[in-house]
């Protein structure tokens, strides 16, 4: 029996819980729905079937600006995900190095720690007329506010790698004499790259949900603008329950693409996940 589980593709395990707890999930949902319909709440469409989403995806029929509810969504997804990648990448580099700058000086780790989990702690809807009365343009605003939720898991994860050091491996380097840009080099960096990706899979889909939000503020365009407006009907309440997905897949997609690019940067860690 072991050997057969060990020639099993080490996929196939997460394939089939993935598949199992997307049953689970449709079960409930197809329930909810059918409730919904015994109840005929207005509007009817508050929680529709599945199969009447996916038919929403695939018509033809134009919802508005003469594109169809699909059309709506795929164009709006292009602004919205091009500012949380602006956002993305600005607040990882200045995550990184933000650890880099605590781990050097305890004294600035203990000065301004308390203030980022502060910062975090302001509800996004809250902190964007904030952020745009600083800025004064909303496009800045959104890459801001994107970046302002990416540097926190990045910063505390990274800081919690270069910590995670052991001592052994400070004397070890002390004994050839190494300078402390060598050890930083060395030794803290390369060992806190697995933090870092780990603050990258959860800093991937808060840009992109931070985005989103942030979009609703503003009637120019993005996932959140269509999904404001599709909810007061000013089109399809199809193209809301689109967005809803989009959103998630796109999520989850961020997280794993942070995961296979982990893989990819530290092989070692894809031989340990297969002897596993």
């Amino acid at each position: 029996m072991k050997k057969k589980l060990s020639s099993m593709p080490s996929f196939v395990p997460t394939m089939i819980s993935m598949l199992l707890w997307i049953g689970i999930l449709v079960f409930f949902w197809e329930m909810g729905a059918r409730k919904m319909d015994l109840t005929k709440r207005t509007p009817e469409n508050i929680l529709p079937h599945l199969k009447n989403i996916w038919e929403a995806i695939i018509s033809n029929k134009k919802v508005a600006g003469g594109k169809t509810a699909l059309q709506v969504v795929l164009s709006s997804a292009g602004m919205t995900l091009l500012r949380a990648l602006y956002g993305f990448l600005a607040g990882t580099a200045f995550g990184f190095l933000l650890a880099l700058v605590m781990k050097m000086s305890g004294i600035v780790e203990k000065l301004l720690f308390p203030y980022l989990m502060l910062i975090q702690m302001i509800p996004i809807l809250g902190m964007a007329p904030i952020i745009l009365s600083i800025t004064g343009d909303i496009n800045v605003s959104r890459v801001v506010i994107a970046g302002i939720l990416t540097f926190y898991p990045v910063a505390t994860n990274t800081l919690a790698g270069f910590n995670a050091v052991e001592k052994e491996k400070y004397e070890l380097m002390y004994t050839y004499a190494a300078g402390k840009a060598t050890i930083y080099r060395k030794v803290l960096i390369p060992y806190s790259i697995p933090y870092f990706f780990t603050g990258l899979k959860i800093a991937a889909p808060m840009a992109i949900t931070a985005s989103i939000l942030v979009d609703t503020l503003q009637g120019d365009g993005g996932l959140g603008c269509m999904l404001s407006q599709s909810l007061k009907h000013a089109m399809s309440i199809y193209v809301f329950w689109i967005i809803v997905f989009f959103s998630a897949i796109i999520g989850i997609l961020s997280s794993r693409l942070m995961g296979w690019l982990e893989i990819l940067i530290l092989p070692n860690k894809r031989k340990r996940r297969a002897k596993a």
